[in-house]
């Protein structure tokens, strides 16, 4: 039978001992440094930006139609094409609109003849008024058939000139020189212009400016004005940034769900064509830049020790409007305060305070992994 003497007893229980007593001498000469993350306070630039999406769209963009209904017959115009102002894009069938006029011209004839009748007889009865051979009211008889006449024919000078114009209108013409960059009709539709005006083309001006309508919180609003410099990508070009201006608030503001928004237009150059009509803009506003300002990350500024990591001569009360830092003096968090300026979402600005470039300051704290992994480790044994 195996027993175990009373030496064996002796030597384990010194191996323990030597254990423990190396474990917690190694865990006394850790730095309580690493229970913290810290980083530098630097220099450098803080910009402020406003966030907002847009859509960009050509500085001019018409909507092309036609005055007149009837059958598509012809299209001299497709995606993409460039047009000059007064090019043709398109005819409509002219079949009904000619007949139309031919019969307007025909009544114009009409009149005439009756005109000339009116008149010829307006004569003979004025010559026979001054004879004494007819009365006074059967010559207003007549004068009253003459102007009838008059503006009867006045009126069918009209038609035919409203016909005509109408045919003219069969034939569909760009009003601007530019791109044509929708086409919303075939050959052998028909359109129909008596209650809504059909839009046939849609031209853009000039591709090389275009200008992005961006929608903004009624919070940010404030802070814009015409001029200011927006920094923008799209989704084709996610590593490539563009810059504009913007060239006007709009006073009209947008509800939807009581949440309101104003729209702000920004011009922007695209001399080489890459941003389309449509894209959608990711834009930062910026609202304030500073260079070469001391700075630190906003983790600092978030940080809170626990009150059992204060000794008690640290435990301060906040200043009003000023923030408060952590840096480590020996083992403990020592609080600075310090005034802060403005802030691009990652670093802010320090205004004043005592801390300087290279300053070490505490944005987080650290679980200190071997301590637990050792504890673990003499639980089980």
């Amino acid at each position: 039978m195996f027993t175990v003497s009373t030496r064996q007893i002796a030597i384990a229980l010194i191996l323990i001992a030597v254990t423990a007593a190396y474990w917690l001498s190694s865990e006394k000469k850790e730095s309580k440094e690493s229970q913290y993350k810290t980083r530098n306070i630097e220099r450098g630039d803080i910009i402020q930006t406003i966030s907002a999406n847009g859509t960009l769209m050509p500085v001019v963009l018409v909507n092309v139609g036609t005055q007149v209904s009837g059958t598509v017959a012809k299209l001299h115009a497709d995606y993409n094409d460039p047009v000059e102002i007064g090019q043709i894009l398109a005819e409509l069938d002219p079949a009904l609109l000619r007949a139309q006029l031919q019969q307007s011209k025909a009544n114009l004839f009409s009149a005439q003849a009756t005109l000339r009748i009116a008149d010829s007889k307006l004569e003979r009865h004025r010559l026979l008024k001054e004879k004494g051979f007819i009365s006074t009211e059967a010559l207003e008889i007549t004068e009253q058939e003459a102007a009838a006449a008059r503006a009867q024919l006045a009126i069918s000078k009209a038609q035919v000139e409203r016909d005509q114009a109408n045919l003219n209108y069969s034939v569909i013409r760009s009003p601007i020189s530019g791109v044509v960059i929708a086409r919303d009709v075939d050959i052998g539709q028909t359109v129909a212009a008596n209650f809504q005006t059909p839009i046939l083309f849609q031209i853009a001006k000039d591709l090389r400016q275009m200008q992005i309508n961006i929608s903004v919180a009624e919070a940010d609003i404030g802070q814009l004005h015409i001029g200011q410099l927006i920094n923008f990508t799209v989704d084709a070009f996610q590593q490539r940034k563009f810059t504009g201006t913007v060239r006007q608030v709009r006073l009209n503001p947008t509800i939807q769900e009581n949440v309101v928004t104003y729209n702000v237009v920004a011009m922007v150059d695209n001399e080489d064509g890459a941003l389309l009509p449509g894209m959608t803009a990711n834009i930062h506003f910026v609202v304030m830049q500073k260079n070469d300002v001391l700075r630190v990350p906003n983790a600092a500024l978030r940080y809170q020790p626990k009150e059992t990591e204060l000794s008690e001569s640290s435990k301060t009360t906040k200043p009003a409007h000023q923030s408060v830092l952590y840096r480590l003096s020996g083992e403990q968090p020592v609080p600075v305060s310090v005034t802060t300026g403005i802030s691009d979402g990652n670093f802010t600005e320090i205004v004043d305070g005592t801390v300087q470039a290279g300053d070490k300051v505490i944005i987080s704290e650290t679980t200190n992994k071997k301590e637990s992994e050792s504890k673990f480790k003499l639980r089980i044994f």
